[in-house]
């Protein structure tokens, strides 16, 4: 009795893991298959007036740099507008931006800071653009990146369009490389999922959206990014992902920054999904309901479902010794730890990082749980640093 219980724990828990995992994106793969490409996106005549905005809080070390990289993208100088949004910044930030006041770029300084949605719901009066173009301050969008995102939009259809993220490392220490295989995977699933109907979320560091979607409410706890995927869908639009507009995301070297930055990420993502669940009902959004509640809501159940397999495994082996029972988990915890405290000035083998990363995502999806669970919502808090891009 005790056996069929632990491995019905093990096939459910691991049959959550694979299916959000392997299932979903191998489901999308043969429907994408058995559907015709939609054409390609074209140039128009006249490239739309578009607004680039970046909201920024203290971000004096990359900034200056930031600006100067968004300044020589190719596109017409004349038809793009570049906001600064300065979320109450005490450091030089909002005199570095003035700084290029007489390039273009505009400064919007708000007197008390209220976290990065809230400041892009403030932003809001002062867009001039037809398309809204949303960045952070601490990636780099490649020079021939806008064109093609902002070509998508050509077919009437597209609501929302999306970069694709490339995740790079900084010369020396890098101990967070698992999070360069997670980018590259979730960066092909879009892909399929814009092949077969709609992305479900969009890549908060570079994506673009037209206005009338852009200035929808979105409260300033939430995620901005991935509402604006679900807000696209409910207009009855189409959120793309473009593979030719490329963003590059410094990697963090540290994987405690990378925890809290998961944590924070997903509780508020947790947390956008409960405001917008409408979308999960499949009579009404149909495929994309199906989408949504396998790319997201699936997926973040999977810390739970390993839970149940690693509860399923030790009451499958514990009856046959401890050793047996507790020596797989013993070993993935030490590599865990040992990527955890690796230093940060050198770089940590696959063997290392790939677990560490594993592990400590579980576990901050686990936590991420626990706070939208109890509400804890925080619009304001300290942004993640990233090594200048």
């Amino acid at each position: 009795m005790m056996a069929d219980v632990a491995v019905s724990l093990i096939v459910v828990g691991l049959g959550i893991v694979v299916y959000a995992y392997v299932g979903y994106p191998a489901v999308l793969k043969l429907v994408s298959l058995l559907r015709p490409r939609r054409p390609g996106a074209r140039e128009p005549a006249q490239w739309p007036l578009i607004t680039i905005t970046v909201p920024a809080y203290n971000e004096e070390r990359a900034i200056g740099s930031t600006l100067e990289a968004l300044l020589a993208i190719d596109y017409p100088a004349d038809r793009r507008q570049i906001l600064v949004v300065s979320d109450a910044s005490s450091d030089r930030t909002d005199e570095i931006v003035s700084g290029f006041a007489d390039r273009g770029v505009e400064l919007l300084r708000l007197p008390v800071r209220g976290g990065k949605t809230a400041a892009e719901n403030a932003a809001q009066r002062h867009l001039r653009g037809d398309i809204i173009v949303n960045t952070d301050a601490s990636v780099r969008i490649a020079p021939d990146a806008l064109k093609p995102l902002i070509a998508r939009f050509s077919d009437p259809e597209v609501g929302l369009a999306s970069g694709r993220d490339v995740s790079v490392a900084q010369t020396g220490g890098d101990r967070n490389r698992g999070e360069s295989g997670y980018v590259g995977y979730e960066m092909w699933v879009r892909d399929l999922e814009t092949r077969v109907d709609s992305i479900v979320g969009a890549s908060g560091c570079f994506y673009a959206i037209r206005r009338e979607l852009h200035l929808s409410f979105v409260p300033s706890a939430f995620s901005r990014d991935f509402a604006s995927a679900l807000i696209t869908r409910e207009h009855g639009s189409r959120a793309v992902t473009v593979n030719e507009a490329v963003c590059f995301v410094p990697r963090l070297g540290s994987l405690r920054r990378e925890y809290r930055r998961k944590v924070r990420t997903m509780t508020r993502g947790l947390e956008t999904l409960w405001y917008k669940r409408h979308l999960l009902n499949p009579l009404r959004y149909g495929r994309f309901a199906w989408m949504l509640a396998s790319h997201k809501l699936i997926r973040w159940l999977a810390p739970w479902g390993l839970v149940l397999a690693v509860a399923g495994w030790l009451l499958l082996a514990v009856p046959s010794g401890w050793l047996l029972a507790v020596a797989p988990l013993a070993t993935l915890a030490t590599l865990a730890v040992a990527g955890w405290y690796w230093p940060e000035d050198r770089r940590a083998p696959r063997l290392v990082s790939m677990p560490a990363y594993g592990v400590f995502g579980t576990i901050a999806a686990l936590e991420s749980w626990v706070r939208a669970l109890r509400g804890e919502l925080t619009a304001v808090w300290e942004p993640t640093r990233r090594p200048v891009a």
